[in-house]
């Protein structure tokens, strides 16, 4: 029997999205325990920096050279070592004896983590129809933001219950465990079963990485993938994991916790904006045409800030936190549109390059924005107007993003064999 006929399947779908969810926890989570591994490990402000910014360094650098492992030597093997290396990292983590073996921990779970997102795009590709895969796609996306979630107010707790040692290394045995399920569903169970890959590698380990390449990257629609994802992406994940927790405390007055609830909006406004996209797009039956509306709803959600100076009204401010984490929660259209416009053999490769352009301009908006904080911080003091025009960098990112996504052809270019 086919894989993509299988009832096999769902069991695929809900291991390699357990796995993910896993995962996404651990991603976030280092940033809750900050104030104790300064003072545990007597640890400077920019020490503990480096650990912060070393994971989202090494997995955005990963993401185009994952998506080539990826297309030559499949997204089962990928995903396979990157759950072993993420749980190993976490493990090491929260046995760590100083500030070096922490951050030897990070470039492992780093590593581990570049391996995650691409490959589970490849392999619903592999076990689930296109038509199928628009809809599914959508509650991956959602996965994710329900790991962020759970890297919040309940990991918080159990942290503050029972230290943070004991969570994190329960994390990484999770994660070895998903290593081991990984085995049986994605190895040893289909060729018991006799499934057969409708989908072949072969063509890509014949064919020159070079060429490969040079076929993707003149591409235009890859170009315009990346600048989709930048724009979506980075203002959502930039901001909260960087300065949204000061920008409610400094501009509101509000305290840590109720910056945390603002925060918990725009997440599930992620967690809802993921499946529910997927669905209207099946249903309408265009990517695109959602997806342009989207970005604009994003753009105008950012500009809202700049109209009100950099301080919205309260309620307006958490219905915007509402409508951007919908529009970061959409950004899986950008893997539905990989899997209509591209051949699979592509698909891990061109989705890495959509990936890259997602985490960098997750990279670069903390950094810019606080670039402008500082230099407003030291020259006037006037830490509401410097927000008002930090806030011109998410709505410039955002703007390339619609720019983006403009240019993809709402066309086929070719079929899977």
């Amino acid at each position: 029997m086919e894989k993509q006929k299988s009832k096999f399947r769902w069991i695929v779908f809900i291991s390699v999205l357990f796995t993910y969810l896993i995962m996404s926890v651990q991603r976030t989570a280092p940033g809750l325990i900050t104030d104790q591994l300064m003072v545990e490990f007597q640890l400077t402000a920019s020490t503990v920096g480096i650990l912060a910014s070393i994971h989202f360094f090494i997995f955005t650098s990963l993401q185009i050279p994952m998506g080539i492992l990826v297309d030559r030597y499949g997204p089962d093997r990928i995903l396979f070592i990157g759950s072993l290396l993420t749980g190993i990292g976490i493990s090491i983590y929260s046995c760590s004896p100083n500030e070096y073996i922490l951050l030897f921990a990070r470039v492992l779970t780093g590593t581990g983590d570049a391996t995650v997102w691409i490959s589970i795009v490849l392999i619903l590709s592999e076990w689930f129809q296109k038509n199928e895969f628009t809809r599914i796609i959508g509650f991956a996306g959602m996965t994710g933001s329900i790991g962020f979630l759970m890297a919040t107010v309940p990991l918080s707790a159990w942290i503050d219950h029972n230290g943070w040692r004991i969570p994190f290394f329960t994390i990484g045995i999770l994660l070895v465990l998903c290593f081991i399920t990984l085995y049986f569903v994605l190895f040893k169970l289909p060729a018991q079963l006799l499934l057969k890959n409708t989908i072949d590698n072969e063509r890509t380990i014949r064919e020159g990485l070079l060429q490969q390449l040079k076929r993707v990257f003149t591409n235009r629609q890859t170009l315009a993938l990346f600048f989709c994802h930048f724009g979506i992406v980075g203002g959502f994940i930039g901001f909260i994991s960087s300065w949204a927790v000061p920008f409610g405390i400094e501009i509101y007055g509000m305290s840590r916790s109720e910056a945390s609830q603002m925060i918990m909006t725009g997440l599930f406004g992620a967690i809802f904006g993921a499946p529910l996209a997927s669905w209207l797009s099946s249903r309408l039956g265009t990517i695109k045409q959602l997806y342009v509306f989207i970005h604009i709803l994003v753009v105008s959600s950012w500009f809202v800030f700049l109209i009100f100076r950099g301080q919205p009204p309260i309620i307006l401010l958490y219905f915007l936190f509402i409508l951007i984490g919908f529009g970061f929660g959409s950004s899986v259209l950008t893997f539905a549109i990989v899997r209509k416009h591209f051949s699979i053999y592509d698909s891990g490769v061109v989705s890495g390059v959509a990936n890259t352009g997602g985490f960098l301009s997750a990279v670069l908006l903390p950094t810019i924005f606080g670039t402008i904080l500082g230099y407003f911080q030291q020259t006037t003091d006037h830490l509401t107007h410097g927000y008002f025009v930090a806030f011109i960098s998410p709505v410039i990112f955002s703007l390339l993003g619609l720019i983006g996504i403009c240019f993809v052809r709402e066309k086929e270019m070719s079929t899977d064999k």
